[in-house]
């Protein structure tokens, strides 16, 4: 492994677009106090988007439908700052804000609740699900999308910035996939039938070392855990969006060049509506 160039890289990264300011903000593991307040505390407002005229049209023209493929549906989204929306400069939501433009222009009537803490690992997401506001929201859902996991990889990236080694990562990956199982579990339980969509997650440092394999692997490796995990349970997908930052030459990132913007969030949302349109034109 480039493991100089690694912790060279990655330290000036973290330094130089202030990425800290994301990553660090809800680390909360030096103490068990500190982890407490974070796990325990009452969950951030629902945030229902108000219908807001959009500066373009999220939808290509051969995504349009004319009918109704989704009527009166619940959605509830969870997770970490993708599901946040953070680096959206217009402030309508991240993908939710997206995707509920899209259907709505989709004549889809649907209601959107949106769970999304920047900063949120796997493990302080499974304490969420305990919240009685969250346990409401998904009780009615007929979707829950999830974005999680990129707070894990970053959590290792700080613990061992200085001696950076795959072990440590693939450590981590098993310690996620138990979390996952349970997360996923724990929503099984409140709602059977709800149907639950896991979003991949990109490698935000691809931009700037496409030359280090490793970070590409690491993304790659604990989006395939997602993806077999979450194909594993009855009636939940994983959505793939990796794809969407890596092969493209549009400007998708916010000005922390962390985050997606509000072009990359609307990749992410025509993405997911092209996965639920795909899925009702199969039956």
């Amino acid at each position: 492994m480039q493991i100089k160039k690694l912790i060279t890289g990655v330290t000036l990264l973290l330094l130089i677009v202030g990425v800290p300011l994301y990553i660090f903000n809800h680390e909360t593991d030096q103490t068990n106090l500190a982890e407490d307040a974070v796990t325990t505390e009452k969950t951030p407002s629902i945030k229902k988007h108000e219908q807001k005229p959009s500066p373009k049209l999220f939808i290509h023209k051969e995504q349009q439908v004319t009918k109704h493929f989704y009527q009166s549906r619940h959605i509830t989204a969870i997770g970490d700052s993708l599901t946040q929306g953070v680096g959206d400069e217009t402030k309508q939501g991240g993908y939710v804000g997206a995707l509920e433009q899209i259907m709505t222009q989709a004549n889809t009537e649907a209601s959107f609740d949106n769970f999304g803490v920047r900063g949120n690992r796997s493990d302080q997401l499974l304490k969420r699900l305990q919240q009685d506001d969250m346990i409401a929201s998904i009780k009615q859902a007929d979707i829950v999308f999830i974005t999680i996991g990129a707070n894990d990889v970053m959590r290792v990236l700080k613990e061992n910035i200085t001696n950076l080694q795959m072990e440590a990562f693939e450590k981590a990956r098993v310690d996620y996939e138990k979390r996952l199982h349970k997360i996923l579990t724990n929503i099984r339980t409140v709602n059977a039938d709800t149907k639950i969509y896991l979003l991949g997650f990109y490698n935000p440092f691809g931009q700037y070392f496409k030359d280090i394999k490793e970070l590409k692997l690491i993304a790659d490796n604990w989006n395939k855990t997602g993806k077999e995990i979450v194909t594993t349970y009855e009636n939940s997908s994983f959505i793939p969006i990796s794809d969407l930052f890596s092969n493209t030459d549009e400007n998708l990132f916010a000005e922390d060049n962390f985050h997606p913007n509000q072009v990359g969030y609307e990749r992410i949302a025509e993405r997911i509506f092209e996965v639920l349109k795909n899925e009702q034109e199969r039956g």
